[in-house]
């Protein structure tokens, strides 16, 4: 028997009918497809950081509870006794741990459509069903009475809600987003992967209501090498989540990086300062360009919309001319749609002057 075969026959037809999650392979191009911070680790900083790895204990296996970057983090973001919390790495793991802790038989995983595409995936492989709610075609608003009459017909396990949403970028109204929780049978993941750029959290809601956790990530804040994310919630929760999580997940050299810099957190937030500055002129940038429709943003992308049947020919043009973004007209509800990060300001100007150049090459009403 083949490999082939023998797979075919004892991997599950649900892991079959996948597609890996496809990366983009950037080459020499302009990297802006990843929702990734363009800044670096200011210079001055490097030295001390590395001073920080080389005390390292290699031969030691990590602190499996990661207790120094615990406490810095409770106390940075003011946690009292009603919140516990949990780090994986990066948010995809702790979706993972959050799955696997709540999956069984017939139990289902409902979220917005179109939302993070691994709440979907991870959903899949760990063998639950799920069940999309479509958002408002034309402005990607929230359907909340729809969410309601899903909650009550499906009875979701889980309920994830991107705060801002990936891929459109909005932020819906906490009052929508309260309704939800108050009306979940299970738990309320809410996603804050952006909080850097956005204008609002729920965290301060955590112990508010018994099925309301909060993921955020380092990723999105300029460390998205280091793979760590962390889950706000109650204490019952938490606990039941760490019986899942595999020992020694977040490895020595990522508690002691992300240590450090939440000891110079200020740098981040001057960062996010630039980043949303600059969203803005983007946002401005785009919206003059008779044949682009962008979309409101409170992260560090935008989400925009191109003429009619040009969405995959815009993308190729513009990776033609050394410029990344992510192509996401294939996907219902997206098509001619593409998703732009936030560069710098030099990044940013040569996107825009190769989308005009993109534009021009086919110009809306030509055939």
């Amino acid at each position: 028997m083949s490999a082939e075969a023998r797979a075919a026959r004892w991997v599950r037809p649900q892991i079959r009918a996948l597609q890996a999650y496809h990366v983009q392979d950037p080459g020499e191009a302009i990297k802006l497809d990843a929702m990734e911070n363009p800044y670096r680790l200011p210079d001055e900083l490097v030295p001390a950081w590395l001073d920080r790895l080389r005390r390292v204990p290699l031969n030691r296996y990590p602190d499996p509870a990661a207790r120094a970057l615990r406490g810095r983090l409770r106390a940075q973001l003011g946690l009292g006794t009603e919140a516990e919390l949990i780090f994986g790495n990066g948010s995809d793991e702790l979706i993972q741990v959050i799955l696997l802790t709540l999956a069984g038989p017939d139990r289902v995983v409902l979220a917005p459509a179109p939302t993070f595409v691994m709440y979907r995936m991870i959903a899949l492989f760990a063998g639950m069903r799920y069940v999309e709610v479509p958002l408002r075609p034309g402005d990607f608003a929230l359907d909340t009475e729809a969410m309601l009459a899903a909650l009550e017909a499906e009875r979701p396990a889980v309920v994830f809600l991107a705060y801002p949403n990936n891929p459109t970028g909005g932020r819906w109204p906490r009052a929508e987003v309260e309704r939800i929780v108050a009306a979940a049978p299970g738990l309320v993941v809410v996603d804050e992967a952006y909080a850097p750029f956005a204008d609002d959290s729920l965290l301060d809601a955590v112990g508010q209501w018994d099925n309301l956790v909060v993921m955020r990530t380092f990723s999105k804040l300029g460390l998205a090498g280091l793979r760590l994310g962390y889950v706000v919630g109650p204490p019952a929760w938490i606990h039941e989540f760490d019986k899942v999580r595999l020992p020694y997940n977040i490895n020595a050299l990522t508690q002691a990086s992300a240590d450090f810099a939440l000891e110079h957190a200020e740098v981040f937030e001057a960062q996010a300062a630039r980043i949303r500055a600059e969203r803005s002129r983007l946002l401005d940038a785009l919206a003059a360009i008779p044949a682009v429709a962008p979309y409101p943003s409170e992260t560090n992308f935008v989400l925009f919309r191109v003429p009619r049947g040009q969405g995959r020919a815009v993308f190729e043009r513009l990776r033609a001319q050394g410029v990344l973004v992510k192509d996401l007209s294939g996907q219902a509800g997206l098509e001619d749609h593409l998703r732009v990060t936030v560069g710098t300001p030099a990044e940013n100007q040569a996107f825009l002057k190769a989308l005009h150049t993109a534009l021009a090459a086919h110009p809306p009403g030509t055939g």
